[in-house]
């Protein structure tokens, strides 16, 4: 599955999954490597999704204040 393709919630499932494997201190040093890695990937993705998110809402936010100043201004 292709990082666009995947959720919000399943990156945070395996980013979880990966805290807990860590947290266990049972694994193997270089698969703890491969482990931080894959974390710092997921980090990525989900500052990604957030500030995506965050750029849309004040999108919405600014077109709907737009559409509240136009609408006074009509009915002054």
């Amino acid at each position: 599955m292709s990082e666009e393709q995947i959720s919000y919630n399943e990156v945070l499932d395996e980013l979880k999954a990966i805290l807990e494997d860590i947290r266990d201190q049972n694994i193997d040093v270089d698969k703890l490597a491969t482990k931080v890695k894959r974390a710092r990937e997921l980090i990525n993705i989900c500052e990604q999704r957030i500030k995506k998110a965050k750029m849309e809402v004040e999108e919405v936010i600014k077109n709907s204040s737009k559409q509240e100043v136009g609408k006074k201004e009509r009915m002054d």
